[in-house]
């Protein structure tokens, strides 16, 4: 038996195809059947990877009684919030409206006009707990649909106007303080303890982490360099980080680190290989650059397809169990590795016989052991073992903006290391992009066995023209600034606010929802309004050109006043900002003969513009026959020298 999904190409989507609930993918067909059938929708966000997901679908979905509710009552939908962060957003936001809190699954009953009457997340099958069973709830919408249907078709024109309330007056001021605001918030929620802000549980927004990195360079704040790094630290010595395969899971579900919810997504591990390099940079300290190689590793061996392109994710159950793949028994890993080797591994890694979850144990290092490779080889053993015992179900979705978003990452990896190979993948995968997630200048949000989804957003846009750029900003190739702005080109012509207030999530070449949502908050990932801010600063400052000045501070101004009430929540704006208030130096090299260009960079400073001369040009010379340094911060251009101005660090 089998639904309408059965023909979808989306992973999630395809998880449900054999539900009893004839599901409807998200379109016309279903809103105009359950017009004609006078039926209110129910529609059911998820994701391939989400653990309450699994259990909703498991426990709901995968019922028969409840299914035949469903299909008698109700024209039911699904989305993957993924392949349509459109949808996801506009009903996401009615659900934290409405119940004061969100996450997925997003369980959302609308009118046949896609009007919101009523909203939650999971909700368990049979009402225990004080929590109202899903069937139960069913059955008293249908009883309100049937009996009380004003007063629901009311309700739904008051969430509407709600939402599509207009926005505030036009902030006309670039507020310069926000970095230091922000800083400030940083440091009141820091955990001196365990790392990280606020309580559990704890995401790695290593957004935060950069932002904090990058204010301490440019003011000399030692606090919040120290906030950062820490949290770094605590977090590849937890459970979060895979201390067997490497990687780093979604949250943490404690306030220490350990234990994580263990599903790996792509766009963690690429915002936090950024994180490790910088820091590495920062302070010098190795384990940094360690943990970041190590991500891209594991990024590299299972989230990698043959032809460069990148998945999404990596499920947090195996079995129908959430961390069944991860976790061991402290007898497994004497069985494994023999007596005396499975010891000294188990009291490396914090292993014990009475287990530091549910029994068992998740490898960590919180006690504080040396972060080495000195148990490489029983390392490798156990990982092949893990891989035997059992699997995980891998979303092997690509998505433009999170495949933009490992680009930039392996560029600055490259930057830090000088290690070709990181290079060669970013330029691999923005081949793929080209080939299979572009139309001309358009952009597609994701493909599947090559096959292209919907008219990307506004995420995609922003996040192609950074990685685009980060690609320049190794090579120098003008090839990939000259993509950056055509893409900026098109992403103007779609999304920009003609109001100058910013820019649209979806824009014309997307499909028209009952609001249109203008995201600046950073969450689990940087705002699509934020990334273009950070990008529109960098073309201005490739280009020089009064035009793209003029852009990037109109999109700095509207940012201030959606920051000011919380400037922590905005940190890859306030990036940008720092960007724009303090450029970059401008370093260009003229390499010797014998000096590599992969050799140099490692050497040069990470907040700069770099540019690599392999010879000499006309106003850059070899002095002494040795490699030249061309040096220019603010309005001042150094002497050229054999030696690098200032240091060598970032």
């Amino acid at each position: 038996m089998s639904n309408r999904l059965k023909n979808e190409s989306s992973p999630y989507l395809l998880q449900h195809a054999q539900n009893p609930v004839d599901w409807y993918p998200w379109g016309e067909e279903a809103f105009e059947k359950a017009r004609r059938e006078d039926k209110p929708v129910f529609l059911s966000i998820g994701y391939s990877t989400c653990h309450w997901c699994h259990v909703m679908a498991h426990e709901s979905f995968e019922n028969h009684d409840i299914a035949d509710i469903l299909n008698q009552n109700f024209i039911s939908i699904k989305v993957d919030r993924e392949e349509r962060p459109d949808v996801d957003r506009v009903y996401m936001a009615v659900c934290q409206a409405l119940t004061g809190s969100g996450g997925w699954p997003v369980s959302i009953f609308l009118t046949p006009e896609q009007k919101p009457f009523y909203a939650g997340t999971y909700f368990p099958p049979v009402s225990q707990y004080g929590m109202i069973g899903f069937g139960d709830l069913l059955l008293a919408i249908v009883d309100k649909w049937k009996t009380q249907r004003p007063h629901l078709l009311k309700s739904a024109e008051e969430i509407l106007s709600h939402m599509q309330m207009e926005e505030g007056e036009i902030h006309e001021t670039m507020e310069e303080q926000l970095p230091k605001k922000a800083a400030e918030q940083f440091l009141r929620s820091f955990d001196k303890e365990n790392g990280g802000f606020g309580q559990a549980p704890k995401f790695p927004t290593a957004h935060n982490l950069i932002f904090l990195i990058l204010y301490s360079i440019i003011y000399k704040d030692k606090n919040a360099l120290k906030q950062a790094a820490f949290t770094l630290e605590k977090m590849r010595r937890g459970g979060i980080f895979d201390q067997i395969g490497y990687g780093f899971s979604r949250y943490s579900t404690d306030a220490y680190f350990l234990v994580p919810h263990f599903e790996k997504m792509l766009y963690d591990n690429g915002l936090l290989i950024l994180s490790y390099a910088a820091a590495y940079k920062a302070t010098g300290e190795k384990q940094f650059l360690i943990t970041a190689e190590q991500t891209a590793e594991y990024v590299l061996r299972e989230m990698a397809g043959p032809l460069g392109e990148f998945y999404s994710a990596q499920d947090a159950d195996s079995e129908g169990e959430e961390g069944r793949y991860y976790v061991f028994r402290y007898e497994e890993v004497i069985r494994v590795l023999g007596e005396e080797k499975g010891r000294r591994f188990c009291d490396y890694f914090g292993m014990t016989k009475q287990g530091n979850f549910e029994g068992k144990n998740i490898p960590n290092l919180r006690n504080g052991k040396k972060i080495s490779h000195e148990l490489e080889e029983e390392r490798k053993l156990l990982y092949e073992y893990r891989k035997s015992r059992t699997s995980l179900h891998l979303d092997n979705k690509v998505l433009t903006a999170w495949n933009s978003l490992m680009i930039c990452a392996l560029a600055i990896l490259y930057r830090v290391t000088g290690k070709k190979h990181y290079l060669h993948a970013a330029q691999k995968n923005q081949e793929f992009i080209e080939q299979y997630l572009t139309n001309e200048n358009c952009l597609y949000v994701s493909c599947h066995d090559q096959i292209p989804s919907v008219n990307g957003f506004l995420d995609d846009y922003a996040y192609y023209v950074a990685g685009l750029l980060s690609l320049y900003e190794v090579t120098g190739e003008s090839c990939y600034q000259e993509r950056a702005e055509e893409v900026m080109e098109e992403a103007q012509r779609q999304f920009c606010d003609s109001k100058g207030r910013g820019y649209f999530l979806y824009g014309t070449e997307n499909e028209n929802l009952i609001t249109k949502p203008k995201e600046t908050y950073d969450g689990a990932l940087p705002s699509g309004n934020s990334v273009m801010a950070y990008c529109l600063v960098r073309i201005w400052q490739l280009t020089g050109r009064e035009e793209d000045r003029k852009r990037a501070e109109k999109q700095l101004i509207f940012l201030s006043g959606k920051a000011r009430e919380y400037p922590a929540g905005h940190s890859l704006f306030q990036i940008a900002l720092l960007f724009y208030l303090h450029p970059p130096k401008k370093i260009t090299v003229v390499l010797s003969r014998d000096e590599k260009a992969q050799n140099m960079y490692p050497r040069l400073p990470l907040y700069a513009d770099v540019r690599i001369l392999l010879e000499p040009e006309e106003g850059y010379s070899l002095i002494n026959d040795q490699t030249t340094y061309y040096v220019c911060e603010g309005h001042t251009c150094f002497p050229p020298s054999n030696e690098l101005p200032g240091g060598k660090k970032i």
